[in-house]
């Protein structure tokens, strides 16, 4: 059992030593490159490496935080989320489709994964949207770079979990950032939303305190 564990965090260093070595290639391309790239043994923008550099992460990491932070600040309410009717609560019970195709529905249902922890699941699905929808190469760029950092590294208080097969799918695409750079890892994001946590809403106080608030009568003047 012990060296299956040593196994799993390798290949896990070496996916994170990939997920580097892509993205810094093409933070390089858009002349984005940290100073410290020219040391080919560390990459430590990012902290992936396995070198002794290692001795400041916790230091940086506190900074990526801060930094990470300030920056979501804004973005907290990234989605109009109007007040659901009735008959569209209604609706999401009978799919997750309803409830994401909804407005209304992806704010009820974010305000729940709050009270999880995984709300950046659903920031990261919505930022992929956004992305998508974008066609300038700059901005894409920008974008990807952007959601890389906040979703996806390793330092990220927000990094969503994924598999090693799409981490590595993500660092292949990371070479020729595009809108679609990271619709494996959306998809996979959307399946856990879907099989773990929608099911739980569903039957949880939160959902049924909206029926019950959305079913009242409105007070009389």
């Amino acid at each position: 059992m012990g060296s299956e564990r040593v196994e799993m965090r390798k290949r896990q260093m070496q996916v994170h030593q990939e997920a580097a070595a892509s993205v810094l290639q093409a933070r390089h391309r858009m002349g984005n490159t940290p100073t410290n790239a020219s040391n080919a043994c560390c990459f430590c923008w990012c902290c992936c490496c396995s070198c002794s550099c290692l001795t400041v992460r916790s230091e940086d990491e506190t900074i990526q935080r801060s930094t990470f932070e300030r920056r979501t600040e804004g973005t907290n309410n990234c989605e109009e989320s109007p007040k659901p009717t009735l008959e569209d609560a209604r609706s999401w019970p009978m799919s997750f489709e309803k409830v994401m195709k909804s407005a209304a529905g992806r704010g009820c249902f974010r305000q729940f994964l709050r009270t999880e922890f995984s709300e950046e699941n659903m920031m990261f699905w919505f930022a992929c949207e956004e992305l998508k929808k974008e066609t300038n190469k700059t901005v894409v760029e920008e974008k990807v770079r952007q959601i890389y950092e906040d979703f996806i590294s390793i330092l990220s208080p927000k990094e969503v979990s994924l598999d090693s097969r799409v981490r590595e799918v993500i660092n292949r695409n990371m070479l020729e950032a595009t809108s679609h750079t990271f619709d494996d890892a959306q998809q996979q994001i959307y399946t856990l939303m879907q099989r773990d946590s929608y099911p739980r809403y569903m039957n949880s106080t939160a959902y049924t305190d909206l029926l019950k608030s959305l079913e009242e009568p409105p007070p009389e003047p």
